[in-house]
């Protein structure tokens, strides 16, 4: 089970102590982590190069990494252990003769080192960092979640008591109220926990487990396991994974199914390191200049999308040659450094201007021509990019695999249309580059999406440009396209605005900015051959809502199309991103992909953002999808910054493009409440020597007043994905409710009070028929045979739309007739509460997440009867009442006439 596996993917916000983030995209997406014979392998580490130089910084990674090499080793049961390790240093600290990178990257380390504010705390000291790796890295390697609950510190357990959540209950401490020690019942109002209450823990411990709640605990040395488990506790890690322990979601997965304890009794050797450093920026456009290229208008669109990414996307100083092909490469450009607007305008001018009368096309003589080019730099190619535009239909692409493995350049491909390029994603994929598909729709803006996604590599937000809005439809004659666009304080500089056409010459341009001050097509620089208008904005470009519109003057309808892209206004705030990917590359019908949407600013993820995705198939129209972030559904950590939906709306076999759309209005709160990086790397105190010694809070980013004011919105290309197996004609009915993940139980007074995220008829959409609730004493009797446990009446609750949150109350007592408590004392009766969806064809959503709440009984209490026997035995005691009423009535009234006779003989014998 991966990080989100009922999800199915890994994706969650970057961990960071000062030093380390391990990027958990990565972690899913790439195969450069390798284990083999007990070790791991390929771990990439990259410094961001916001951080300052030190040397000393190098060191303690090694520090780290070698103490949780051995942390890990000992947790694990000799099983795992970190072996080689490589360290990318950014190219803003000086060379220092570390080795060159070949397709290492930024983009694509495992794990970030970054520096921020508001990591504080005496137990988060460096000689802890190494075990909080470890937590970290079982997250996002083996899939087990967080024991403990920042939201829920406390529950009751089945004695009616009140507990931390954490595993294992062996660890001991007290509890505080504003700092200072206090009986637990003050903790508890009203069976609601007082604000301010926290648990502070002992700094000397007896109990080994676990990791997964407090790695800091010097004493927590293992994970837990079956019999250390705390089952009880409200975690997500109860909650995702069935109430199994850390331990046993581990020894499922691949790492140990496939390795044996390391032999012998001696340790693991410490891991190795290798230093190096990214060089210069070096990339080549390799571009397809085939007769194939005349079709759908793609040279057009090659032009406007690579005019585009010359003029804006690119950093300066970097170094960009250009290559076509057709059956042979052609060198266009020799390599050229970016230091001005004249240096992005002569390269423009090598952009290529016809198509080939030749159909056929070798991709292998483009990349080969793009290596001689970048290889005069500085003899290698190792490093460099090749950013491959092509309509593919070249079926001796592997012929050159090998070649582009060992040059050490990235490819990343960009196709178009339909054909065939099985083994052009393959270069794409074995040199950890992106792959794009790019639709013949004339109103589609994928193929700049494409090249705005493409980014230098080196993590430097403050230089990148950053898309805020693609736009294209068809507009009919004497109509308009008109949005607007929210440029926010964190963003400005190199404004540009990018206008596209179709045919019959420019539209009709008008730009108001947030003044109301007007731009019009004079204002504009066109270029009639690429038909594109551009308008960068001097300076810093206003924040707030800009308004365009585009007239189609003309008697046809045309594409239009919009781009808008700015980059950071401040070198001190980091702007928001948007980085949008699937789970998986491809998949089989009916199996759905998942989409995902990750917002942040910096390392803080972004919450309350509308989020929308786009997918273009080959043939057929987009569909556009709503990204969710509430832990239910596909998603399924809650405001992590990551939003995520199923997507399933096959409509043909063949690749889908994905974009996605995210607008934040300023009336919603964002990252008001949010801190970055991982919870486990803090402690509110502890209790050394019988002292509370309390940790100062963590430090929450807040949004400045311009911020609130406008918002913001941003635009993302989440590459491609294929589908194959899909039926022609209409689907059958395969797609089931999704199963529930966030089901919650409630005790107040006699009632409990169900809640959960409504599912879809089809997964996480539509509407789900009918709900089916069960309950049981046996919390493995619910798991293992859901269907015999006890049913409980909801036929009056009618589903809801997927995504609504749901309520339902009842009273248990009406349904446990003749149950015994399992294994608790006569005082406590705990419940454990499962259920699943069904759609209108009787499909069955999984079973979900197992609810449990306690019922208190009185010691002296009669056993609870079931609504139906009591009904009855109320019955039978009135009809007993009225009987011994009666017998007491005839009783006594034969009792008195008796005792009236014996009086009436005794006085007659006194007369005689």
């Amino acid at each position: 089970m991966t990080h989100r596996d009922n999800a199915g993917s890994v994706g969650s916000v970057k961990f960071v102590t000062f030093l380390v983030a391990l990027s958990p995209v990565l972690l899913l997406l790439g195969a450069r982590v390798q284990l083999q014979d007990n070790g791991y392998d390929g771990i990439l580490i990259a410094i961001n190069p916001q951080v300052p130089e030190n040397q000393n910084l190098i060191t303690n990674i090694k520090e780290m990494i070698t103490e949780a090499s051995f942390y890990l080793f000992n947790a694990t049961k000799r099983r795992v252990f970190f072996r080689n390790i490589q360290i990318l240093i950014p190219v803003t600290w000086n060379a220092n003769n570390y080795s060159k990178v070949k397709q290492e990257s930024y983009e694509k380390a495992d794990v970030i080192v970054a520096d921020w504010n508001g990591i504080q705390g005496d137990l988060c000291t460096s000689r802890h960092r190494g075990r909080v790796f470890v937590h970290e890295w079982a997250h996002l390697r083996w899939g087990v979640f967080d024991e403990y609950n920042n939201d829920k510190p406390f529950y009751i357990n089945g004695q009616n008591q009140i507990k931390v959540t954490r595993c294992s209950s062996d660890i001991t401490g007290i509890f505080v109220c504003e700092k200072g020690p206090c009986p637990q019942e003050n903790c508890i109002i009203s069976k609601l926990f007082k604000e301010g209450c926290v648990f502070i823990y002992n700094s000397t411990q007896n109990a080994t487990a676990s990791i997964m709640f407090m790695q800091s605990l010097s004493s927590v040395v293992e994970f837990c396991n079956a019999s250390t488990h705390n089952q009880e506790a409200p975690n997500l890690q109860n909650q995702i994974c069935s109430l199994r322990s850390a331990w046993d979601v581990m020894a499922d997965s691949a790492d140990f199914k496939g390795s044996l304890p390391w032999k012998g009794s001696e340790l693991p050797p410490p891991p190795t390191f290798t230093v190096t450093q990214a060089g210069d920026k070096v990339v080549c456009l390799v571009l397809d200049v085939s007769s194939k290229m005349a079709e759908a208008d793609r040279l057009l669109r090659l032009q406007q999308a690579a005019e585009f990414y010359l003029m804006q996307i690119v950093e300066i100083p970097s170094f960009v040659g250009i290559v076509s092909f057709d059956g042979k490469g052609e060198i266009r450009a020799q390599l050229h450094q970016i230091n001005s607007d004249d240096d992005r305008k002569l390269l423009v001018s090598y952009l290529p201007t016809t198509v080939s009368a030749e159909a056929e096309t070798s991709i292998c003589s483009g990349l080969k021509k793009g290596f001689e080019v970048v290889e005069k730099l500085n003899g290698k190619t190792y490093g460099s990019v090749m950013i491959l535009v092509t309509s593919g239909g070249d079926e001796h692409i592997g012929n050159c695999l090998l070649t582009v493995l060992s040059s050490g350049s990235t490819v990343h491909s960009i196709v178009l249309g339909s054909s065939a390029v099985g083994n052009l994603e393959e270069l794409s994929h074995v040199t950890g580059g992106l792959k794009f598909y790019v639709p013949d729709n004339s109103n589609s803006n994928s193929m700049i999406d494409a090249f705005s996604r493409i980014s230098s590599g080196t993590g430097d937000l403050f230089q990148q440009s950053i898309q805020l809005e693609s736009m294209g439809e068809n507009v009919s004659p004497y109509h308009q396209l008109k949005n607007t666009v929210t440029v926010d304080n964190s963003v400005g500089n190199d404004t540009i605005f990018l206008v596209m056409w179709q045919t019959s010459g420019p539209p009709e341009i008008l730009l108001l900015d947030p003044t109301g001050r007007k731009y019009y097509m004079n204002n504009f620089i066109i270029n009639e051959a690429f038909r594109t208008a551009s308008l960068l904005i001097p300076g810093t470009a206003k924040p707030g809502h800009w308004i365009y519109t585009l007239n189609n003057t003309h008697h046809s309808p045309q594409a239009l199309k919009v781009t808008v892209a700015s980059r950071a206004s401040s070198s001190t705030v980091p702007p928001a991103t948007v980085e949008a990917f699937v789970e998986r590359d491809s998949t089989y019908f009916p199996h759905p992909v998942i989409i995902y949407a990750n917002v942040k600013r910096g390392f803080y993820p972004i919450l309350n953002a509308t989020v929308t995705a786009m997918v273009e198939p080959e043939i057929g129209d987009p569909v556009m999808l709503k990204l969710s972030d509430d832990g239910a559904g596909a998603d399924v950590i809650k405001n992590d910054g990551i939003y995520s939906r199923y997507f399933f709306s096959f409509a043909v076999n063949g690749r889908y493009n994905l974009k996605v759309h995210v607008n934040h209005s300023p009336s919603e709160s964002a990252v008001d409440h949010s801190v970055p990086g991982s919870h486990a790397m803090y402690v509110p105190g502890y209790i050394a020597n019988g002292n509370i010694q309390m940790n100062a809070p963590r430090k929450s980013l807040r949004r400045s007043e311009e911020e609130q004011k406008w918002g913001f919105s941003r635009v993302s290309s989440g590459g491609s994905f294929s589908v194959v197996g899909v039926p022609t004609g209409p689907h059958p009915d395969v797609f089931p409710p999704c199963k529930i993940v966030d089901l919650k139980a409630v005790k107040m007074e006699e009632e409990v009070t169900l809640s959960w995220t409504a599912p879809g008829e089809d997964f996480d959409q539509g509407q789900a028929a009918s709900y089916e609730i069960r309950m049981s004493n046996n919390l493995q009797s619910i798991q293992d045979d859901f269907n015999s446990a006890i049913f409980v009446n909801m036929s009056k609750l009618k589903p809801q739309q997927a995504g609504t949150r749901e309520m339902f109350t009842f009273l248990p007592k009406l349904f446990l007739n003749g149950l015994e408590p399992d294994g608790e004392t006569q005082e406590s009766h705990r419940i454990y509460i499962a259920m699943r969806a069904m759609d209108k064809n009787s499909l069955k959503s999984a079973v979900s997440n197992v609810a449990q709440v306690s019922l208190f009984i009185s010691p002296n209490s009669a056993p609870v009867l079931g609504r139906d026997s009591l009904i009855m035995k109320g019955v039978l005691i009135a009809i007993s009442l009225i009987g011994i009423i009666c017998l007491i009535i005839v009783t006594a009234h034969y009792t008195l006439n008796r005792k009236k006779r014996a009086d009436k003989k005794e006085n007659g014998t006194k007369l005689l």
